[in-house]
């Protein structure tokens, strides 16, 4: 039995191997879109400014898919190529390891089936994966490895405060060298033992977000069934995150997992991906007295490029959407959070992010909120609580 299962196994990943390239790139064209929509003109006034930002960007899902990120694709969002034209200096990448079949904002059961695990056999990743979201998100540090590996200059996963440091100081003096933090989008790779954050953390990973869109080992998440806080194993993973200076996303997790958060956790929390419920009532977006409680502790608030969270991705309501967080959370609490390669439509992709900074300049932000809102917010926020 077990040699059929072999050649069974050998024969599936020849024939996905084989078709995968014909196959997929129809998928992520299908599911990360990026609309036409009247753009703001970037004049060289922007263009001068823009190019000597610190741009980043907190929640990017690049590595889900099948493409060679060291090339430009005429798809997808977010590759090495678009991100140097577009001056991207800092970029957290997560590993989505679960989403469930008829995902959506309001109500998805743990026990739906797995839209993840079919592109896990049709992209052909190893084997292990397929039944393991553990070996999901360590499949994903391996691709980013072997990414740094390929492309040294151009991609350096950052595991401290000091490679960071580094990382920038070689863009200052005209590397185009893009630090990239990884994460996890939702905590269910821990697979309900605590040993298995050592794992990932070993494995690169940085940030954890606690849940996706359904609930977890965890806890309650903003789009499952139960609306809970922390189990008790969600607990005991908070503390074991903090211990280990490992930032905390809540971007998916429920009300009151958010708030039993801030009230364990010593330190600050991040909203990688977001809209503000304030400026667009969509049921991806917490509340507005919730986000203002997680920037005065300290919280980064990413805002997102798509619709369901900022209601209209234009260049112009994304702005509008920055204002807005500006004056509700103060301008150092505020960030990018583009959701881009997230199986979502945007309107501009990571080539062209150059029209946010013109956009800005329209709206009147002065050039120290551009500086901080396009990546200096990112920067002292990691500089200061990575290990």
């Amino acid at each position: 039995m077990r040699s059929w299962l072999v050649c069974l196994t050998a024969l599936v990943l020849i024939l996905f191997s084989s078709w995968k390239w014909l196959l997929l790139p129809g998928v992520e064209q299908k599911l990360n879109k990026k609309g036409a929509g009247d753009h703001t003109e970037i004049t060289q006034k922007a263009k001068a400014l823009h190019r000597t930002l610190v741009v980043g960007d907190l929640h990017a899902d690049s590595f889900l898919w099948a493409r060679d990120l060291s090339k430009e694709a005429s798809y997808g969002h977010l590759d090495l190529p678009r991100a140097q034209r577009g001056n991207l200096g800092i970029q957290v990448f997560t590993s989505v390891t679960k989403s469930p079949r008829g995902q959506n904002y309001n109500h998805n059961s743990t026990d739906a089936g797995d839209n993840i695990t079919l592109l896990a056999i049709a992209q052909g990743w190893p084997p292990r994966t397929w039944g393991s979201l553990l070996q999901r998100a360590l499949y994903h540090s391996g691709r980013a490895t072997a990414l740094q590996q390929s492309s040294p200059e151009q991609f350096r996963i950052v595991r401290t405060a000091e490679d960071l440091r580094q990382v920038l100081q070689a863009r200052e003096q005209g590397a185009n060298t893009l630090a990239a933090i990884l994460g996890i989008e939702g905590a269910h790779p821990l697979e309900g033992d605590l040993s298995n954050i050592s794992r990932l953390y070993n494995a690169g990973f940085r940030v954890m977000g606690l849940q996706h869109f359904f609930d977890n080992e965890l806890g309650g998440s903003l789009h499952g069934q139960s609306g809970g806080g922390l189990t008790e194993f969600g607990r005991a993973a908070v503390k074991e995150m903090d211990r280990r200076s490992i930032i905390i996303d809540v971007a998916h997790s429920s009300e009151s997992v958010v708030k039993e958060v801030l009230a364990q956790s010593g330190r600050p929390l991040i909203v990688s991906h977001t809209g503000l419920k304030g400026s667009c009532d969509s049921p991806r977006n917490i509340s507005d007295a919730l986000m203002k409680k997680i920037a005065e502790r300290g919280g980064l608030i990413g805002i997102g490029f798509w619709k369901g969270a900022v209601c209209d991705n234009s260049p112009r309501n994304i702005v509008k959407t920055l204002r807005y967080a500006i004056g509700l959370l103060g301008v150092n609490h505020v960030a990018l959070g583009s959701d881009y390669d997230g199986s979502v439509e945007v309107s501009f992709d990571a080539g062209n992010l150059g029209v946010l900074t013109a956009e800005m300049l329209l709206q009147g932000f002065t050039e120290e909120e551009i500086r901080k809102v396009m990546g200096g917010n990112i920067r002292e926020f990691f500089l200061k609580h990575l290990p």
